[in-house]
Order: structure tokens, then sequence, then C-alpha cells
């Protein structure tokens, strides 16, 4: 009979980065031969329990949880224990997992969001593995007295081609006008206005993907309504692989990512990237990125002018050697062989 692994979060099966990276995750102990469950407070889970929302009034009842989790050979907390939106839910997951086999994947940590400065480090016991998605979070929770691994997020490095023509027409824009695609939710640090600016400056259509959030439409809209360029908003039904085919260059001036899944996508799908370098992107660079300002339009509007896929082909290179999905599994198993976990 297979071992059972229960992925847990406050939401899953969305468009969001945790949501994303635990679908992988999920894949990967699957291929090591776990059956995958998922709980969640919201969203596309085996489960559902409300009170997991980040937004919940009331946490899950005791009950409820521990049916969700109690079978369950090891269980892999996707941030709900590491940024606290929900801390009652939090707390009862924490308690739930004492004594058993876990691991607690952070994507993001308290004090590296403003909202949540003064919180205290995640909980810790014995029997958990802490993971994160990048060295300076490993390094941070190491500062506090809790041990971990850093696991990059990952991604297939060899998919299939978008359709790039008949993307662009069903969203209409023409073959020869510019399209610059942000591929985040819409909420303060994603930096909209700046990658809207950069649109203008390239004179390209400006392609915000993900859904408004964090009560970020009242400032959001009017940006939208003044800008001076085409606005194309939500991804019109198209894969992510298509969404990257139809644009023409890649924004992402977040002031913060836990790790910024465009920031390797756009290699693996051929797109040149503007960025600005908040804190992980600094070490994503050292992988040997080469990526454009996008505070400084010129530049990437020079490559647009006369495209050097040169660079295509090296930024494609390094997201294959460093960053494939298909080593997950074995990534995941050396971590389980570190903990001592055997006999599953």
């Amino acid at each position: 009979m297979s071992p059972t692994a229960v992925l847990v979060s406050y939401r899953l099966g969305g468009p969001d980065g945790v949501s994303i990276e635990a679908g992988k995750w999920g894949w990967a102990l699957e291929q090591m031969g776990f059956a995958v469950r998922t709980v969640a407070g919201e969203g596309q889970a085996h489960v559902v329990l409300p009170g997991l929302r980040m937004e919940a009034t009331e946490p899950p009842g005791t009950a409820e949880l521990a049916a969700a989790l109690d079978d369950a050979d090891l269980a892999v907390v996707e941030n709900l224990c590491s940024l606290p939106l929900n801390g009652a839910a939090s707390a009862m997951v924490a308690e739930a997992l004492r004594g058993r086999r876990a691991v607690i994947h952070h994507h993001d940590l308290p004090w590296q969001r403003e909202a949540f400065a003064g919180h205290p480090p995640p909980p810790d016991d014995p029997q958990w593995a802490h993971v994160t998605i990048n060295e300076l979070s490993r390094r941070q929770l190491a500062e506090r007295g809790i041990s971990a691994n850093t696991i990059h997020n990952r991604f297939h490095g060899h998919g299939h081609a978008g359709d790039r023509d008949g993307s662009r027409h069903h969203l209409g824009v023409g073959p020869e006008g510019r399209l610059l695609l942000h591929p985040v939710r819409a909420v303060p640090r994603k930096g909209v206005p700046a990658a809207l600016a950069l649109a203008e400056a390239l004179g390209a259509t400006y392609w915000l993907l993900g859904p408004t959030e964090e009560g970020y439409g009242a400032e959001l809209e009017p940006l939208l309504a003044a800008a001076e360029v085409g606005v194309v908003r939500g991804t019109h039904d198209l894969s992510l692989v298509d969404c990257y085919a139809a644009c023409d260059a890649v924004a992402f001036p977040s002031s913060w990512e836990g790790f910024g899944n465009p920031v390797v996508e756009s290699a693996v799908h051929r797109r040149p990237l503007a960025i600005r370098r908040y804190p992980v992107a600094a070490e994503l660079e050292r992988f040997g990125f080469r990526w454009f300002s996008a505070d400084d339009p010129g530049p990437l509007g020079c490559w647009l002018a006369r495209p050097d896929t040169g660079l295509l082909d090296h930024n494609q290179a390094v997201a294959r050697r460093h960053f494939s999905l298909e080593e997950l599994p074995d990534r995941i198993s050396a971590l389980f062989e570190q903990q001592g976990w055997t006999g599953w």
C-alpha cells in the first residue's frame, strides 16, 4: 500500500506561486510512490476546510482537521505555518503535526513582509524538516535557531512551443505590435506602475496576467485607465505557455518575491526579462541569468529592434541546468534521507 502525503495550505489550485509550486511537489511525491491528497481553505483541493482560508474568522474544527490529517504518513505544509495570514489556523495545524513527519515548506517568512515584521519565527519540532525556496530565507531561519534546507522552485525545461500567432490574434494584438507581459497578480509589491511605464516607453501593449488582490483595485483602476498604451488583462483562457509565446518581453519590477517564477519561466520560454533586482533576484542572478533593467527601457528597446538569440539561448540553458523539474523527486528523496525518514 502506498504511503500517503497530504499537502496543506491556505489555498491550492490557483495561479499564485504557492499553489503552483505545491502542485509540482505533489507531482514529485507521486513519482516517489506516495498517494497524494490536498487540504486547503479554498481553491481546488481534495478536502476544503474554510477555516484554513487566509481571511477566515474562525479556524477549522479540531475534529475535521484531524480527519484531514490523521492518516498522513507525511504532511507538507505550504506556507501555512510560514506567513501568519490566519494565525489560529497555523497554530492548529502545527499542533496537529507535533511529533509527526512533516515538511514545513516556506515560501515567505513573517519579517519579509512589512505587515508581519514583528511576528515570531515559524513553529518548529524535532520531527519536522524545514525547506526554503531561497538561500536568504534559509540563512534568516538559521539566525533564529531553525535549521532548513533550500530547494529552489523547479520548472519544465523542455515544454512545447506555444501558439504565438493564434494567441496574439485571440488577444487582438497585431503581428507587428509589441506586447509586454506582466505575469503577476495585481498587488502593491508587484510594481504595476513601473511595468506600465516600461510598456509606455517601449510603445508596447501592457498585459497584466493575474487577478487583483489585497484591495489593490482602487489604486490599479485609475492607473490603467490613464495608460497611454493598450491594456490587456487576464489570461483570456490561454495557457501559460501560450502567454509567453504571445509576448515579446516580460516585465517583473517587483519589490519583493520569495522566489519569482517569471525569472525562470521567461528563460525557459525564451523571452527577454526586464526586472528590478529584489533581494532574492540577486541570488538567482548568480546562476548566470542575463536580464534588462525595468527602470531603463533603452537597452531592452534596442534588443527588441534587433533581437540577439544568443541571450535567449544562454538564459534557457541556465534554467535547464539549475532549475529542472525532473530533478525535484531526487532532491526531495535526498532531504528524506538526511532526515532519516525511511520505512514509509
